[in-house]
């Protein structure tokens, strides 16, 4: 799909596709496990990295490590606040705030906007387009530890379905480590006959971005 240079952000939860494909996002930042990089440089499965400023200001470095595979860097907010409890010009700060600070340390400013929880509203929508990214990315599925859970009744992946996983680790996956939640993840994805695609591939950006 592409996305228009102005005008409402459109929200997206999957990708209009014939193709036995799905995308696979991981959110926020605050597990750091170097040997997730080691596992994405081996498996060289695609993702979408949507960064929090709070949780990654630690170490910049180590998301650098996963763009340099070909993968993203989209925008999660300064401080991951709930956007549709906030004012405007707060939601604004936490959008434009980030988009800067991810352009400043990745080099590309992130055309994509994932509110935290899900929430957002009409201000949000203005935020983001504001402040530059071109849609807001939601989700059809969310990894637990073992489990995916599934937004659709039917509890199945769908082409072009967008699913949700974190940078979590031992001490908030009871004892599983990012590296170990991800292998359930694409155990799901493989017995359901579907392959990993990246969500960039399939978005264009507005003509002269």
């Amino acid at each position: 799909m592409k996305l228009s240079v102005s005008g409402t952000v459109p929200v997206l939860t999957h990708i209009t596709t014939s193709q036995k494909v799905v995308f696979i996002t991981v959110d926020d930042g605050q597990e750091k496990d170097p040997r997730f990089v080691e596992m994405m440089r081996d498996l060289k499965v695609p993702l979408t990295m949507f960064l929090t400023n709070d949780v990654i200001k630690s170490d910049y470095g180590y998301f650098k490590q996963l763009q340099e595979l070909g993968n993203h860097v989209q925008n999660h907010t300064l401080h991951h606040p709930p956007m549709n409890t906030i004012p405007q010009a707060r939601q604004k700060e936490e959008v434009c705030g980030n988009q800067k600070i991810l352009t400043r340390e990745y080099g590309t400013a992130p055309l994509l906007f994932r509110p935290p929880y899900g929430a957002y509203n009409a201000g949000t929508k203005a935020a983001v387009a504001e402040c530059g990214p071109r849609a807001i990315v939601w989700w059809r599925e969310s990894m637990q530890i073992h489990n995916m859970t599934y937004q659709d009744p039917d509890k199945k992946l769908h082409p072009g379905d967008i699913i949700l996983a974190h940078f979590r680790g031992p001490s908030e996956l009871k004892g599983t480590t990012t590296t170990q939640m991800f292998a359930h993840l694409l155990k799901h994805i493989q017995e359901q006959g579907f392959a990993v695609a990246r969500l960039e591939d399939y978005i264009q950006p507005p003509t002269g971005h």
